[in-house]
């Protein structure tokens, strides 16, 4: 389920994400079940990850962003060239961002 942020929150997350590394990267194979379970993964762990998109085309990036956040129930936090923010709340706190 992908929740809207306020723009606080939104600010937030930025700041929390600002010195976090890509975990995952999205190449050649594409929007693969072992892509989005290794996305699913990392946001089980750590809630929030960068993930690098390496498509040189802005749609496409900017369709497989929402096509990630939609089988992966996260929330887009920023989108910047090929580095998408994603945020998703862990099971037992799911109210801070």
């Amino acid at each position: 389920m992908t929740s809207t942020l306020t723009s606080r929150e939104r600010s937030a997350l930025k700041a929390r994400a600002h010195h976090l590394k890509p975990v995952v990267r999205l190449g050649q194979a594409g929007l693969s079940d072992p892509f989005i379970a290794e996305v699913d993964r990392a946001l089980a762990d750590h809630e929030l990850i960068k993930v690098q998109i390496d498509l040189d085309d802005r749609e496409a990036r900017s369709a497989a962003g929402v096509e990630i956040c939609s089988r992966t129930g996260a929330t887009a936090v920023q989108q910047v060239g090929k580095v998408l923010v994603l945020w998703r709340p862990k099971p037992d706190d799911p109210d801070t961002p």
